[in-house]
């Protein structure tokens, strides 16, 4: 049965307001709280862009394309030594002893300048020398050697490799500030397109 005593509703009344009043309340956020929230939300989108960015990139830049640079010329020193009896054409072969000569002088060369930028040459990354090895490359001579094709296929595809290396040589100078690497580049660019051009304009009729 309810009760209809007013003095003890109103009694009741009191008490719940004053066990409202006493409850702990929840804080309620002020300007700078709400900023601080900003800041680290903020650094935490900056953080994230800047990791997509650098996965994005592959791994990319001077360091990276520098030792690019040397595991391609190392192989292409081997390949160019080790398809040299191969070769028919006089001509051929005379660019080609040249060519072995040049890129024998480049890798030598090119561990100074490496050195001065924190990069051992003989401990240069197993995912580029791996990715640098040649394998396909020594596989498509010995198949043109084959089909008495060789001397064309190796101007062509030596052609195309050579001017991979200068392509690359002219990325890594536009972001190196080392002095020691640009001198390195600017003389090998010199002695590297002649040799490109003798390539090209092979024609491959004695081969």
């Amino acid at each position: 049965m309810v009760s209809m005593n007013p003095d003890q509703n109103q009694q009741n009344q009191y008490s719940i307001d004053y066990l409202n009043q006493i409850a702990p309340q929840a804080p309620k956020r002020g300007v700078k709280d709400q900023f601080f929230f900003w800041i680290i939300g903020g650094g935490l989108l900056v953080a994230a862009i800047v990791l997509v960015i650098t996965l994005s990139s592959g791994g990319s830049g001077p360091k990276y394309d520098m030792q690019v640079l040397a595991a391609r010329i190392d192989t292409l020193q081997t390949l160019a030594s080790d398809t040299q009896k191969n070769l028919k054409s006089g001509a051929l072969r005379s660019t080609n002893s040249n060519l072995a000569i040049f890129l024998t002088n480049a890798n030598r060369d090119i561990a100074a300048p490496l050195t001065a930028n924190g990069i051992d040459i003989k401990k240069l990354d197993s995912a580029i020398v791996a990715a640098e090895k040649g394998d396909e490359l020594k596989q498509t001579f010995e198949d043109a050697r084959l089909n008495a094709v060789l001397d064309r296929t190796y101007a062509r595809e030596m052609t195309y490799q050579l001017q991979t290396v200068a392509v690359l040589e002219q990325k890594i100078y536009k972001a190196t500030s080392s002095k020691a690497l640009k001198e390195y580049l600017e003389k090998t660019d010199a002695d590297l397109q002649p040799l490109i051009k003798q390539l090209s304009d092979f024609s491959g009729t004695e081969g």
